[in-house]
């Protein structure tokens, strides 16, 4: 059995590194905008802080490869899960000066990568995989209490990975991804025959599964991944195919509760070129603009967000990470180090070029 404690040399370094940020060292000037990402610098992993023109204003060393970020702006601080099967988060303050607080999951339980502030920042809700009983829970954690666990509730299905609020306030929505693992076989998927993606609304107060809808019989290996709203509220999904190779469904879709989902393909070529995998998915500023990358293909396809058209795409080689940063603009992070600002108007603007030594950039990027 392994222990639910952080290793407390890892713990200690991590404080250590925290006394070394000056006081308000991301704050930056009033609404400047701000981005939170997971890369991998000089052999260390890293979550980092930048602004809009990719330089860094905060960094908190990880003891492992990073994820994904639950972000609480209002009392500026986020919290940094590790890569599944994650074992790992760090609680954070934005601005520097705090010590971070390092916690993990019971025993029977590791962390998908994602999670979600409630709107009082009393609780933390991260996606996690109750493997013994092979079903998605989601883990509750008291944020005013060293982030303690303090309970759970089932997601109705396998594999949650992402975890959005609603508008509401109130509604979770998670996209479980259907694809049964065990932290003993690292990331062998082990139900591929009879997975069963879905998207689940959950009442964040009570844990009561309210609607869930699941894609169509023949698209049961199309695993749903991440989540976005657009600006009128709806759900948009990115998904991976976990199906035969030459197969090509459509890996993006929205959904508007009551109804069924909506699957938008794209151009022939443009979904050849997603390579059966999206990565990352985010909005611009308005909500106007749905942007969905794939590392794999190396490119960014941009949707509208009202018709569902495919208003192109944008070559980057091993770009994932996506996060609004105006009005049908965006800011795009690679795993070869590029920082660019993209969107489907204009082209792309480089801010930071590939670089041998510049760090990786991981899945996602989170604005602040």
């Amino acid at each position: 059995m392994r222990s639910t404690e952080i290793d407390r040399r890892t713990f200690l370094a991590l404080c250590g590194a925290a006394t070394l940020w000056p006081a308000g060292a991301a704050a930056g000037e009033a609404g400047e905008a701000l981005f939170l990402g997971a890369r991998l610098n000089g052999g260390a992993f890293e979550a980092a802080v930048i602004d809009a023109a990719g330089r860094d204003r905060l960094v908190l060393p990880l003891e492992a490869r990073g994820h994904s970020f639950a972000i609480d702006a209002p009392r500026r601080r986020a919290v940094a899960f590790a890569r599944s099967p994650g074992r790992f988060a760090v609680a954070f303050s934005i601005d520097g000066g705090n010590e971070p607080v390092a916690f993990a999951p019971p025993p029977e339980r590791h962390f998908y990568g994602h999670g979600v502030f409630t709107p009082d920042g009393r609780l933390l809700l991260a996606t996690e995989n109750d493997y013994a009983g092979e079903r998605g829970v989601t883990g509750l954690y008291d944020t005013t209490d060293g982030y303690r666990r303090i309970g759970e509730f089932a997601t109705g299905g396998i594999g949650p990975h992402e975890v959005i609020l609603l508008r509401d306030g109130r509604t979770l929505c998670v996209a479980n991804g259907g694809i049964l693992t065990h932290p003993d076989y690292e990331r062998v998927k082990l139900n591929l025959p009879t997975m069963k993606p879905s998207l689940a609304y959950v009442d964040s107060e009570t844990g009561d599964l309210l609607e869930q809808v699941d894609l169509a019989p023949e698209l049961h290996q199309l695993s749903i991944r991440h989540l976005v709203l657009d600006g009128r509220g709806l759900v948009w999904f990115g998904a991976q195919y976990q199906g035969e190779d030459g197969a090509r469904p459509p890996l993006v879709g929205r959904h508007r509760r009551g109804r069924k989902i909506e699957l938008f393909a794209g151009p022939q070529a443009t979904l050849k070129a997603l390579d059966n995998y999206v990565g990352s998915v985010s909005t611009d500023l308005a909500g106007d603009i749905v942007a969905t990358s794939s590392p794999r293909g190396g490119i960014a396809v941009f949707w509208d967000a009202a018709t569902g058209a495919c208003l192109g795409e944008r070559v980057l080689k091993d770009g994932c990470g996506l996060a609004p940063l105006g009005a049908r603009r965006l800011l795009e992070t690679s795993g070869r180090g590029a920082i660019v600002r993209t969107g489907p108007d204009g082209g792309t603007e480089s801010i930071r070029r590939e670089a041998p030594d510049a760090p990786a950039w991981d899945n996602h990027l989170r604005r602040i």
